[in-house]
C-alpha cells in the first residue's frame, strides 16, 4: 500500500495495473503538478512491492473467485481466445495459458514472484511514458526514482528469460460445459455451440499489419440481436453474408490478435448445436472468399471505418499513453496517428505484395495449419 503522503495526489484519480498476454502496465492519472510524486509512487509499486503473506493470500482468493466467475460467464469469448492461442501455439510462447491454472495458485509465493520480477522487470524491458507532461521533467523524475535504484528482489542478473520465437503449430481444442444452472433469470441460457476458427497472420512489426487490420475491419460482424447505428458495421461481410442470410446464427465476429513475432486472424461464431456442421462450412467459406475480388466501395468503407476508430480511440489520453508506451517498447519509436492514417489510405490489394495466406489472397492452409476452438 502507498504511504499516507501520496493520498492527496491519487485518491481522487484513476489508477490501475493492467495485464495482457505480452505486457504489464502500471498507470496513474493525476494532476501534472504532482508528476514527481506520481513517478515516485510508480517506482515504489514496481520496484519495491511489499508482497506480504496477507496480501498474497488475499490475492489467491481473488484469483480463485475470478477463475470461477470466468467459467460461469455466458460470454465464452475470453475462454475461446485462450483455447485458440493454446491450439495455435501448442507448448510455446503465446500458446501458454494466460489464466493461472487452479492447481498452481497455492504454489505462488513471494519467492516465485521475486524470481519472475528479477527475470522480467529489467531496464531493457521497461518504458516510462507520459501524456500531458513536460518531457524534460519526466526524464528528470525517471533519473531520480528509477536510475540506479535497488529493487526489492536484489541485484542478481536475470537467468531464465525466455527469448524463443512463437512457433505456429495449429490444432483443435474442444470443451463441453453445462450452462443450464448459471442463468440469472428463470429462463435458462440458450444451448449454443461456439467455435473460433483462425489462421496465422503477421506481427505488428511487419508491413502486412495494416492490410490485416483493414481485412479484419472489412469482415467485421457482431451479434444477431445487436442494434445498428452509425459506425456499427452493418455492411461488413459477416453481417451481410452470414448473419443476414442465416437466421439461426447467433454471432459471427472477426478478431485480429497481433504480437511482436506472430499474429492470428480469427472468426468467432455461435449457433444451435444441431447446426455446427453448417456453421463451420459457412465460416470456412468466408475465409476462402478473402482471396476473391474486393469491391472498391467495400474496401474504402473498411479503411474509413478503421481510420475513424483509430482517431476516436486516440481522443482519450489514457489510450494515447498506452499507445506511446506499447509502440516505444516494441519498436523504440512511435508512429503518429496521421502516419498510420496515411498507410491505411495508401493500401490497395493491387499495390500490396502478396503474403501467404495474406489479406485478399486465398488462404491455402494444410489440415495441420487450421485451428479451431469449440465450446458448448
Amino acid at each position: 500500500m502507498a504511504p499516507a503522503w501520496h493520498a492527496p495526489v491519487v485518491t481522487s484519480v484513476p489508477s490501475f495495473v493492467g495485464f495482457s498476454r505480452d505486457t504489464t502496465m502500471y498507470a496513474v492519472s493525476a494532476d501534472s503538478k504532482g508528476l514527481d510524486t506520481v513517478v515516485g509512487l510508480l517506482a515504489d509499486v514496481v520496484l519495491h512491492p511489499r508482497l506480504t503473506d496477507e496480501e498474497i493470500e488475499m490475492t489467491r482468493m481473488a484469483v480463485r473467485f475470478e477463475l470461477e466467475d470466468l467459467n460461469m460467464r455466458p460470454d465464452p469469448e475470453p475462454l475461446l481466445t485462450e483455447m485458440l492461442h493454446e491450439a495455435a501455439y501448442r507448448g510455446n510462447t503465446v500458446g501458454f495459458r494466460r489464466f493461472c491454472p487452479t492447481e498452481n495458485i497455492a504454489k505462488i509465493d513471494r519467492g516465485v514472484l521475486h524470481s519472475y520480477l528479477r527475470n522480467y522487470y529489467t531496464p531493457d524491458r521497461m518504458v516510462l511514458a507520459g501524456v500531458g507532461v513536460e518531457h524534460d521533467h519526466l526524464v528528470e523524475c525517471a533519473r531520480k526514482y528509477l536510475l540506479g535504484t535497488q529493487p526489492a528482489w536484489g541485484s542478481e542478473t536475470a537467468v531464465d528469460v525466455d527469448r524463443s520465437v512463437a512457433q505456429y503449430t495449429g490444432g483443435i481444442i474442444k470443451l463441453e460445459r453445462d450452462m443450464s444452472n448459471v442463468s440469472l433469470g428463470p429462463a435458462p441460457f440458450p444451448e449454443l455451440t461456439h467455435i473460433m476458427i483462425g489462421l496465422e497472420s503477421c506481427s505488428f512489426l511487419e508491413a502486412d499489419f495494416i492490410p490485416y487490420a483493414v481485412l479484419n475491419m472489412m469482415m467485421g460482424g457482431g451479434g444477431s440481436f445487436s442494434a445498428g447505428g452509425p459506425g456499427k458495421g452493418m455492411f461488413t461481410r459477416l453481417y451481410l453474408n452470414v448473419l443476414n442470410r442465416h437466421h439461426w446464427m447467433y454471432n459471427a465476429t472477426a478478431y485480429h490478435h497481433s504480437y511482436e513475432d506472430t499474429g492470428l486472424l480469427c472468426i468467432h461464431a455461435s449457433a444451435d448445436p444441431r447446426q455446427v456442421r453448417e456453421m463451420v462450412e459457412i465460416i470456412t467459406k468466408e475465409f476462402v472468399l478473402m482471396g476473391g475480388t474486393v469491391d472498391v466501395v467495400e474496401l474504402e468503407r473498411a479503411k474509413t471505418q478503421l481510420m475513424s476508430m483509430l482517431m476516436m480511440n486516440l481522443e482519450s489520453r489514457p489510450v494515447i499513453f498506452e499507445d506511446v508506451g506499447r509502440q516505444v517498447l516494441a519498436t523504440h519509436s512511435r508512429k503518429l496517428p496521421h502516419e498510420l492514417c496515411t498507410l491505411i489510405r495508401e493500401f490497395s490489394p493491387s499495390t500490396h505484395g502478396a503474403v501467404a495466406p495474406g489479406p485478399f489472397v486465398a488462404p491455402r492452409p494444410t489440415p495441420a495449419q487450421i485451428l479451431m476452438a469449440s465450446h458448448r
